[in-house]
């Protein structure tokens, strides 16, 4: 058995492997999204781009998201960034359906609009919620508490836009031109857009980076498939004072970290046939646990490929020729799982095979392609 030491070195080589590896890409990729949304101008020879002050600064903009490390930072930073393209501009966390005032940025008291309600029961805030996408809208309609306490824009124009984290909305970012009428709508996604994708890379590289500090526990929990997922909710500890009018059926938000009623009813109704359904229930506690521990990395590597490389993905499994567009940040990662529990009680599970099919190819072997090994 690798002891936990060298188990922590080896992560942490492998983590230190892939970022360097992926965040230049991420980083040119999200530049270059940048730069394909903005209008094209002309030097006067008409042959070469002319430089263009706003792509400049929205190049630096999104670069100041990237700087960040921690996830408030990173939030903290996209207010800062956005406020450069909105006289005011506040992030309302969504949970539940409801939605509480974080930060603000140009409202004067930026306290002011801490956990304040947002109603949530129409207007572009439900839209954006429901649809999740930017939504323009008018200042009338939003509730009259939030005219009232904060006042109208000059021009009554505003935006709402959806923080979307693993799929689901965690927050709304709330924007308006206030008195100068300043409101650029499409730096204003692009911004949500790369603060969103670099909040998913800053939670796996945790992710992974726990992975490889834990060490086998005395105390067994019950495994729980799929249960929870990978992604941390940078709210939290956010725990809003209010709560708001709750929207018809919206997708429940920001439960980034989700656990469902059923697997923990059946938890705490556990008996001999739900003990019985435990596959590692014949192993040993370690051997147990070495087990769940490599079927989780597995899923993070796999969650990593699939986030840096959607486009080949659905091309791949279209195509079906998967493996062959992915082989090498698939083969790069199956050393890094390799490394980490090919000679552990866990490496007769082959887990990140398993994965590669189950999450990959949807367990369907036929779009991995020919060359994809068994």
């Amino acid at each position: 058995m690798v002891e936990s030491n060298d188990l922590r070195h080896i992560v942490e080589r492998a983590v230190a492997q892939v970022l360097d590896r992926q965040l230049p890409k991420l980083q040119a990729d999200l530049v270059e999204q940048v730069l394909r949304e903005l209008p094209a101008s002309a030097n006067a020879d008409g042959d070469r781009p002319a430089a263009d002050p706003v792509a400049g600064s929205l190049v630096q903009a999104v670069a100041s998201v990237h700087a960040g490390t921690t996830q408030k930072e990173i939030l903290r930073a996209l207010l800062d960034a956005g406020s450069a393209y909105a006289a005011r501009v506040a992030l309302f966390v969504v949970k539940a359906g409801a939605a509480s005032g974080w930060q603000s940025r140009g409202f004067g008291d930026e306290e002011e609009i801490k956990d304040f309600p947002l109603d949530m029961t129409g207007g572009p805030a439900l839209h954006a919620l429901q649809n999740r996408v930017a939504t323009p809208g008018n200042i009338a309609e939003m509730d009259r508490r939030f005219i009232d306490r904060f006042g109208a824009p000059d021009n009554e124009q505003l935006l709402v836009l959806p923080l979307v984290l693993k799929d689901k909305v965690a927050a709304l970012l709330y924007a308006d031109g206030g008195a100068n009428r300043q409101l650029d709508t499409v730096s204003l996604e692009l911004l949500v857009l790369a603060t969103s994708s670099w909040l998913e890379v800053t939670s796996l590289r945790k992710q992974v980076q726990k992975e490889g500090s834990e060490v086998p526990a005395v105390a067994e929990r019950a495994p729980s498939v799929h249960s929870v997922s990978s992604f941390s909710d940078p709210f939290a500890a956010h725990s809003p004072k209010h709560t708001a009018a709750k929207a018809p059926e919206p997708e429940p938000a920001a439960e980034v970290v989700e656990v469902s009623a059923h697997a923990a009813s059946a938890s705490a109704a556990a008996s001999a046939p739900a003990a019985a359904a435990d596959p590692f229930a014949g192993l040993s506690a370690e051997d147990a646990d070495t087990h769940r521990k490599a079927q989780r990395f597995a899923r993070l590597l796999v969650d990593e490929i699939k986030l840096y490389n959607q486009a080949k993905v659905a091309e791949g499994r279209r195509n079906k020729d998967l493996y062959d567009r992915l082989k090498d940040d698939i083969e790069k990662s199956r050393a890094t799982y390799t490394k980490r529990y090919g000679t552990t009680a866990a490496a007769s599970g082959d887990y990140f095979q398993k994965e590669v099919v189950r999450s990959l190819a949807e367990d369907d072997l036929g779009v991995m392609g020919a060359s994809f090994r068994k």
